[in-house]
Formats: C-alpha cells, structure tokens, sequence
C-alpha cells in the first residue's frame, strides 16, 4: 500500500500537528534544550523501556554525562552503574563506544546526516531519524514501536511489523507521510500519539485526530493491529550465584566478558550443579569454600528464556589481610567492601542481592 495523493499526506500530519500543539507532550527532560547529544541519550534509554521508568535515570545521566566530553573518557564501570537497572545493557556499552567516536572522528560534534548517524554503533535508522528530525530539523522518518501501531491501525495493514516486507511497507508510508516542515514536532506527536492515545490495548480512539480515516477504527478491529510476533516458548536455563564474604566484610564479584547477557557488568561468580558447588568454586575461584546456605531460588526473565537463580552464601576466612592473593590471578575477579560498594555496573538480581546482604550482615 502506498499513498499517491499528496493531499492526503499533507492532511494527515496537518491534523496529527495540529493535535501536538494542544495536547502533545513537550515538558519531557529531553525536549528542554534539545541537543543531539539529550536526543541521542533520550532514544537510547527509550528503547525497549517506558518514558516514566527512563526519566530519571536520563536526569541522573545527564547529569553525571554532560555532553559526549564528558562520557567518552568515563570508565565503563562508572557508565554500566548509571545505567543500572535499565537492561539491555549493549545499549550502555554502544552508547560509550559512540561517543569516542564522535570525540575521536568529528571533534564532539554530532554527524548532521542519517547515514553518518547510522555508522555510529548502537544507532540504526529510527534512532538517526529521531536525533536529525528532532535536534537538526532534517526531514527525516522514524519508525519506534508507536509508530509501527498507529500505521498498521491507520492502514490496517496485517502481519508482524518484524516481517521484512511488511517492514519495508511501513518505512515507505512513514517517509510519505513525514511532512517537508516541523520534522522535530511531527517525530515527537507520532511517538505522542503512540504512547498515550493509540495505546496496545485500550485505545482512545475518541480524541484521536485522524480516528475518522483509520481504517481499523472504522472496521472496529483496532485491537487485532499490529499483530504480535509469533509466540515461542522461552528456553529454562539455571545457575548458583556464588556470594563469598570474607572475615573483612568484602565480597567477592566478577567482571563478566564485554558480550553476551550481563556484558561488561560485576556480578557473583557463578556455577552449575547444586552437588558439585565447592569443586568448582574452587576451580573458577580458586577459593576453596566452607559450608554454603542456599537461599530461595527466584526467576529472572529475559527476552528470549528464563534464568532460575540459586545464591549460595559462604563466609570464609584468612590469617592475613592480603586476601587479594588468594583469588585467581586476573582482573576479572576482586573484593569490593561489600557496606561501602563503589559505583559499578550490576544487573539487577545482583544488585538485590547485594541489598539484602548489606542489610542481613
């Protein structure tokens, strides 16, 4: 499907801006002072997570993260710690990467093209649409989560919007469709209309500006667009969260690899198989463990499978203070004084856990 009659295009974002005027969000951190630099952290953080969860950790970042000089020569720890508790933490690791890019390649100034947007990691069309359009005023088209819902609705176009082709079909209506002026506001009201009025599951249809031509309302079928992607069932997967406390009141952590699930965040060491723990603590550690008090499992959910988690506490003890030496050689294990931790990179069951610690020892 795609639209011949320009008029109606123009009609469409007139009335979709003329909406924005009076009902569209515009106090949010991010729009004050609208930098790439705000943009960019803003549609970052946005992905995958709900503007009331992202506001104040974008506070706490911005405050902390400035501008790209301030956040390319920062440790990654200190990065991974402000973004605790967000997930998705390649986009964190993406976010440092790029900006040393744009320090090192362009002298702090952000690329004023989609294409130089897109060659920095973590940054793919929509993300370069929404930092041109809204930052740069550039014409450029964006196509998030809420904009994959009020198209399919507005058309009543059918499938997962992951399907190649009908993700193709989406960008060609969302470029038509994206008028040659007011590119930042027109981006800001369709991720506006999105989010509070075309919603997943209880649309308000009745203060929609462009209800009267879309085909799903008309037909009543709102609710059957966008159809969601084919459901699998999650994969099971366990592990034992190994949480040694030596007699100085430290805790020992690993630095997980740069990749994969948790990457480049501190987290408990971790085994397999509730009856071989001390054996291969003592391997991966090279602590040989005293008796372990195995705490309530628990589940924790990622996208793609389910992880069911065992801590085992273990105290153990040394004639010296030089505990240091008694752990595997490397950096990717260390004691941190476990009342006073400093600001690392932690998942989110670790850094439960760790509470409950602090308040339990």
């Amino acid at each position: 499907m795609t639209i011949k009659d320009k008029v109606t295009t123009q009609c469409f974002s007139q009335k979709i801006l003329h909406w924005f005027d009076h009902h569209g969000r515009k106090n949010l951190p991010w729009q004050q002072n609208k930098t790439p630099y705000r943009v960019w952290i803003s549609e970052i953080m946005l992905q995958q997570t709900q503007v009331t969860t992202v506001i104040p950790y974008y506070q706490k970042f911005v405050a902390r993260f400035p501008d790209v000089f301030t956040l390319a020569p920062a440790h990654e720890d200190e990065v991974l710690h402000h973004w605790s508790g967000l997930g998705y933490y390649s986009r964190a690791r993406n976010l440092h990467k790029a900006a040393k890019a744009v320090v090192a390649q362009f002298e702090g100034e952000f690329p004023k093209s989609v294409e130089q947007l897109m060659e920095l990691s973590g940054i793919g069309r929509s993300t370069a649409g929404a930092i041109a359009s809204i930052s740069m005023g550039i014409r450029a088209p964006i196509m998030d989560g809420n904009v994959k819902r009020v198209l399919t609705r507005y058309f009543a176009i059918p499938g997962w919007p992951g399907q190649t082709t009908i993700s193709n079909q989406l960008w060609e209506l969302a470029d038509q469709l994206t008028p040659d002026h007011r590119t930042g506001d027109y981006t800001q009201v369709m991720m506006d209309l999105g989010a509070t009025v075309c919603k997943r599951s209880k649309p308000t249809c009745d203060i929609c500006p462009v209800s009267g031509d879309c085909v799903a309302h008309r037909l009543g079928h709102e609710k059957l667009y966008p159809e969601s992607k084919p459901k699998k069932a999650k994969p099971e997967k366990s592990t034992i969260m190994l949480m040694v406390v030596n007699q100085f009141g430290e805790i020992l952590l690993e630095k997980r690899p740069p990749s994969g699930i948790w990457g480049g965040l501190w987290g408990f060491p971790e085994v397999l198989g509730l009856d071989q723990v001390k054996e291969q603590a003592k391997e991966k550690t090279g602590l040989q463990l005293g008796d372990c008090d195995f705490w309530q499992p628990f589940r924790h959910t990622f996208s793609h499978y389910h992880l069911d988690i065992t801590p085992a506490l273990s105290f153990i003890e040394y004639p010296d203070s030089d505990t240091n030496h008694f752990i595997k050689d490397g950096d990717s294990l260390k004691w941190f004084p476990l009342a006073t931790l400093p600001e690392l990179g932690l998942a989110a069951p670790v850094s439960k856990l760790l509470g409950k610690l602090q308040k339990a020892l």
